[in-house]
């Protein structure tokens, strides 16, 4: 059943840093919804205000003043619990660093999640991680540790985490930072094929141009503002998906 709010939606969020005697104004007046089953790309310099942002969509931060209403829940003045608890329910997190435990094998790393928030078997946890891996392509991979894999692997690894509780929100901090032109390629595609085929709304933070043009939204920020947000009508194809279509 389709939801009748936006998956996001910021009016006037403000959030205010205090350094020394100075404030540092990291989002100023901030106003933007992101509909369900959009794929956007937040980007910027640094120190423009798109990892506040991230910050804040991830229910990580509060904002100073403004309100954040997500899948029509005001999260502003949650507690700490609460806002975990909305983390884990409706959200899933790709890092660019991966953030794999080394020790544990690919299974163990995506029944994380499940662990963590209590009320699943060890046979359901297990299953469901099995389910996860499977959608990112991995299913031959279930008992290999983080070593074994490359590191496009390892961020497949990584977005199996955060598909495992079925969130319809992933939120991608630099996916492909620390991959190369290939692994990237074939990262975006992923992210793409769970938005086109899955309906998950995606939201990336991104430096790579060639990274942002495949999402279907473009949203710059500078100051702490948004300075653009405009529309891709046509999203450039990643090297993965020009190579598969000469096949």
């Amino acid at each position: 059943m389709t939801s009748t709010f936006p998956a996001i939606q910021l009016e006037n969020v403000v959030r205010e840093f205090h350094v020394g005697t100075h404030v540092v104004r990291a989002l100023d007046s901030i106003s933007l919804t992101i509909e369900h089953g959009e794929m956007v790309a937040i980007i910027g310099p640094s120190g423009s205000g798109k990892s506040t942002l991230m910050n804040t969509l991830g229910c990580l931060d509060q904002p100073t003043s403004g309100s954040f209403v997500l899948n029509g829940q005001d999260v502003s003045g949650l507690s700490d619990n609460q806002l975990a608890e909305t983390r884990s329910r409706q959200l899933g997190f790709v890092f660019q660093s991966y953030n794999l435990l080394p020790r544990e094998t690919a299974l163990s790393n995506v029944e994380l999640p499940l662990k963590y928030s209590g009320g699943y078997s060890g046979k359901d946890r297990r299953s469901a991680a099995k389910t996860a891996l499977d959608r990112v392509g991995l299913s031959e991979r279930y008992d290999h540790r983080p070593m074994q894999m490359s590191g496009g692997e390892q961020q497949r690894v990584g977005i199996a985490r955060a598909l495992v509780k079925n969130p319809e929100l992933i939120l991608a901090d630099e996916p492909t930072g620390n991959l190369d032109t290939k692994s990237s390629a074939e990262v975006i595609e992923m992210l793409r094929s769970l938005n086109e085929e899955d309906g998950k709304t995606i939201v990336v933070v991104t430096h790579d141009t060639e990274v942002a043009e495949a999402m279907n939204r473009i949203i710059a920020f500078r100051d702490g503002r948004i300075v653009e947000d405009r529309s891709v009508d046509q999203p450039t194809p990643t090297s993965a998906s020009v190579d598969s279509s000469k096949q």
